[in-house]
């Protein structure tokens, strides 16, 4: 495809494309991605490597935790001081209202397979950059395709529009379906986008909704396939 001069589009910035291919075309040929068969290889490579500048002032590098074979994956945005400090994601005030949720639909922390978009804290807490997001979405593909879950939840409007290649905000995807795709993944995965639980803290009043949208991803795993 071409831009508005004639010039051929960057297949990552094609809106055209479906998420999963412009995700896919990050990756240059040479990387290695490519050859990363297990998670500890994916997060022994983020351990190890400055993707980005924000990168060398990292405590730690947050990465997934969970299990590695999860029916359910949770995908937030970005760490905070908390996760920086442990090198987990979701250990906070939000990580224990996510627990709560999980328990809610009957799944402890180790049942599920959770991480983020960022592996790092934005200084000051801010939201990531394209840049930054770029820089780790293929590995968050790759992720994604090595645990190979039933259904996948992204946590906050950030997470969602980013997997989704969506432009609506969180008020609108919560409570729709999508089908999430990637170069060697052999189905589809549901995928919706849920309230991020610091929301949750700051709009009690929204726990209802919240609770509506737990159901239907309760529904979705009882009918996916063993």
């Amino acid at each position: 495809n071409l831009d508005l001069f004639g010039q051929e589009l960057d297949p990552s910035q094609d809106p055209s494309r479906p998420p999963w291919e412009r995700i896919h075309a990050l990756i240059p040929k040479d990387s290695p991605l490519h050859g990363m068969t297990t998670l500890e290889a994916v997060r022994d490579y983020v351990n190890d490597t400055v993707l980005v500048p924000i990168d060398e002032a990292r405590l730690n590098a947050v990465m997934g935790v969970g299990d590695p074979n999860a029916d359910l994956v949770i995908i937030g945005e970005a760490p905070g001081a908390d996760e920086d400090r442990t090198g987990e994601p979701f250990t906070g005030r939000a990580g224990q209202l996510l627990n709560k949720i999980l328990a809610a639909i009957h799944f402890e922390r180790q049942d599920v397979y959770i991480t983020n978009i960022l592996f790092w804290r934005p200084p000051g807490n801010r939201n990531p950059t394209a840049g930054e997001v770029a820089a780790c979405l293929p590995f968050i593909e790759r992720l994604i395709e090595l645990v190979d879950p039933a259904v996948l939840v992204m946590v906050g409007g950030t997470a969602a529009k980013t997997l989704l290649g969506q432009s609506d905000g969180i008020m609108k995807l919560r409570g729709r379906w999508f089908n999430y795709e990637s170069a060697r993944m052999t189905r589809p995965i549901p995928a919706t986008g849920i309230f991020h639980p610091a929301y949750l803290l700051r709009s009690p009043a929204q726990k209802r909704t919240a609770w509506t949208d737990l159901l239907a991803i309760k529904r979705k795993l009882e009918a996916s396939p063993e």
